[in-house]
């Protein structure tokens, strides 16, 4: 790690941080390409589940007392269990050996895992919720919060992804915008929670410890840049539109997903 990869992630953590302030979504799909350039993807995943989780503390610390107690019970415990089953199929995923390989003049040149190639098409399919206009619309009941909580708890575990589903199924659940962002923030960071000690548990059974994780500078890094990212965003940004950011996120998604798919990174 050099002074360039530092830069990466502390640039892409403040902004990511910044711009999903009050979008409640975005920082675990910015930042899992930006570590993607420097680990496994399954480490890739672990890394963006501490800085998301770093960063959901602190916003649970400006806003949580905000948090609609009833909606993140309902959310949210369903939520925790799926993010448990979600972990653990990365778990599974990631001990499986390689799909396929691309090798041009004996050097490969192109490796498709199992894991890299469910999480690109998970990345993708994401980019199209992000992109497409008839899903931009997508709204839902406060009745299907269990089953919002489900699905996005069980992606948030197996890829990080959690924030966009979850934020369509809160948005509807008739919440100031204090309370979204506060509820948003304590389910996100109890998720965060969960699926980590179930990535460390992974780690203790296949003869592991978290401690051997090497990109612990790269991870504080993220978290600090995240926390001014919140600061500064808290206070500017009512002047991005959610429409610029969802383009930004989607954009991303669709061609770093599309990047695994293929074996690239």
């Amino acid at each position: 790690m050099d002074i360039l990869s530092f830069s990466v992630v502390a640039l892409a953590s403040f902004l990511a941080a910044g711009l999903t302030m009050y979008s409640g979504f975005g920082l675990g799909t910015l930042m899992l390409p930006v570590f993607a350039l420097f680990f496994p993807v399954e480490m890739a995943v672990v890394a963006t589940a501490l800085v998301h989780g770093a960063n959901n503390v602190f916003k649970v610390s400006l806003l949580g007392r905000h948090a609609d107690r009833e909606v993140v019970l309902k959310f949210g415990l369903t939520a925790i269990a799926a993010a448990v089953l979600g972990a653990m199929a990365l778990g599974w995923i990631s001990q499986m050996g390689s799909a396929l390989t691309v090798d041009v003049n004996e050097r490969t040149v192109a490796q498709v895992t199992p894991v890299k190639l469910l999480i690109g098409l998970l990345m993708i399919a994401f980019a199209l919720f992000e992109l497409l206009p008839r899903f931009q619309r997508l709204e839902f009941d406060r009745r299907y919060l269990p089953l919002g909580g489900l699905l996005s708890g069980f992606f948030g575990g197996l890829s990080g992804h959690q924030g966009a589903l979850r934020s369509a199924f809160l948005a509807k659940s008739g919440l100031t915008t204090e309370r979204f962002v506060g509820s948003n923030a304590v389910i996100g960071f109890l998720v965060d929670l969960t699926r980590i000690a179930v990535y460390v548990a992974l780690f203790a059974a296949a003869g592991r410890e978290i401690g051997e994780f090497g990109g612990w500078p790269l991870v504080i890094t993220g978290s600090l840049a995240a926390f001014c990212g919140v600061l500064i965003g808290k206070r500017f940004l009512h002047k991005v539109t959610m429409k610029s950011v969802r383009i930004l996120v989607g954009l991303l998604l669709f061609g770093v997903g599309l990047a695994l798919v293929l074996g690239i990174l």
